[in-house]
């Protein structure tokens, strides 16, 4: 297993136990609105500060870009740090949420871990060396098209978001699938579909550290990961759509009609 990725799943799991620690005493947690409906909490800067000090100690000169502390140095090397993907699902005790910290050299990414406290799951992956599932390899699923297709999303909730765009994008997007789930951590959900759980997944106004570890799973799992007109920018862009070969382009066709 490459070092760096060593690395990156003992920061994921010292959060993960940061976070397990606080699961039991929720209601006495500080909580602050970063703008409405989107929270953070002392956990949140508990984890990411763990992770950081377990990276820093391994590799001092490299860079982060955290979501809670911001950019920290320059270096080919940064990792990019989401502690807690889901604090809402958090603070609610809904147990759905994750760390997700991936390494990016000189721009490209090429580690990834998202990491699951409470059912105690691992995903990883390495550029060129596939996608595992605490250590047991996973795939995306071979579907060809939307027909029985279960689908991961975010459903947009904060007032700069255009929901009026979001509802016409699902209402093309459901006719024949098996369903759409929104579970509130889309680091979970891109693991889900680089582990064949979910077929495919699309959200808006992401930012880079909900998705570059998810997004490096899915394509070391085998599939695609772009934006919703078919683009590579996904990680710039904060739109993502997420799945299998074919069924990535039959996502991307369905997200067109209703532009």
């Amino acid at each position: 297993m490459q070092p760096m990725l060593n690395i990156a799943i003992k920061a994921a799991r010292a959060a993960g136990q940061v976070i397990v620690r606080h699961m039991g005493r929720l209601d006495s947690l500080t909580v602050q609105d970063k703008r409405p409906n989107d929270f953070v909490s002392e956990v949140d800067h508990l984890a990411e500060r763990e992770i950081i000090r377990v990276i820093h100690r391994a590799y001092p000169d490299h860079g982060i870009l955290a979501e809670e502390s911001g950019a920290q140095g320059s270096s080919d090397y940064q990792w990019i740090i989401d502690p807690l993907d889901g604090t809402t699902n958090f603070l609610h005790d809904f147990p759905q949420f994750a760390v997700s910290i991936a390494l990016r050299h000189q721009g490209r990414l090429e580690q990834a871990v998202v990491y699951d406290p409470v059912k105690e799951e691992l995903f990883s992956a390495s550029r060129g060396a596939g996608a595992t599932l605490n250590n047991r390899r996973i795939r995306v699923t071979g579907l060809k098209d939307l027909n029985g297709a279960l689908l991961g999303t975010g459903i947009p909730f904060r007032e700069d978001q255009d929901l009026d765009a979001y509802l016409k994008g699902l209402r093309a997007m459901l006719p024949g699938t098996a369903g759409v789930r929104r579970a509130g951590s889309a680091a979970l959900d891109l693991a889900y579909v680089a582990a064949g759980r979910l077929d495919g997944f699309w959200e808006y106004g992401l930012n880079i550290w909900d998705m570059a570890a998810g997004a490096l799973l899915v394509q070391e799992a085998g599939g695609l990961v772009g934006d919703p007109r078919g683009g590579a920018d996904a990680l710039a862009s904060g739109d993502v759509v997420a799945a299998g070969p074919k069924l990535y382009k039959a996502m991307v066709q369905r997200l067109a009609q209703a532009r």
